[in-house]
């Protein structure tokens, strides 16, 4: 049964009024009374993801890459701590594999589970674009960049460019892109601490 906190965080249309989560996230999180700030935190990075692909599938629409995943990917990445609570006000890495299992147990595949493990994992070889996205969107929604992962995606970007095109006119438009959603991280941080934590479940 979900708190009528929780209801609040997913529906609530305070500027900067982040697109809703998807329904079978929605289920999820209320199955397990998540924390108002979890949802409000994980609608902002979806919502930040979702302008990002939009950005991505428009600048090179040659790139092949799995859009329902990434944005199913920052709508869930952080929803293990739903189960480890104290993590959302102090570090810890133990929500990670404990959003894949609660993902895994309630009947996600585990190619989508995966992004409660790697969301935190940018600079580990091999990751795909999807991955690296979502960890993308989970930097940028607070106005943090890293350049590091920020290159690593436009290696991907370029790989897909049209014959000819420059590596820095390119970078100039992500950089803008990203320096643009950046930009808007105060009101994102606002809209987050409008919810409650809520109580630690031991």
């Amino acid at each position: 049964m979900a708190s009528e906190a929780l209801r609040r965080a997913l529906v609530d249309t305070c500027d900067p009024d982040p697109r809703p989560l998807p329904d079978r996230v929605v289920d999820l999180l209320c199955q397990v009374d998540a924390p108002p700030r979890l949802a409000a935190h994980l609608r902002l990075v979806h919502d930040v993801a979702f302008r990002i692909v939009g950005w991505v599938e428009r600048e090179y629409p040659a790139l092949e890459f799995d859009r329902d995943a990434v944005l199913f990917g920052a709508a869930t990445h952080d929803i293990g701590k739903a189960v480890h609570r104290d993590e959302l006000l102090g570090p810890g890495h133990a929500h990670e594999l404990g959003g894949y299992e609660l993902l895994y147990d309630s009947g996600v595949d585990a190619e989508l589970a995966r992004f409660a493990c790697t969301h935190g994992t940018w600079a580990e070889p091999g990751l795909p674009v999807e991955d690296l996205l979502v960890c993308l969107a989970d930097k940028v929604w607070k106005g943090a960049r890293l350049p590091q992962l920020e290159d690593r995606i436009m290696d991907a970007l370029e790989a897909a460019a049209s014959p000819g095109a420059e590596r820095w006119e390119a970078f100039l438009r992500f950089d803008e892109m990203l320096g643009d959603l950046a930009a808007e991280a105060d009101l994102r941080l606002a809209f987050q601490a409008r919810h409650p934590v809520g109580v630690p479940q031991s």
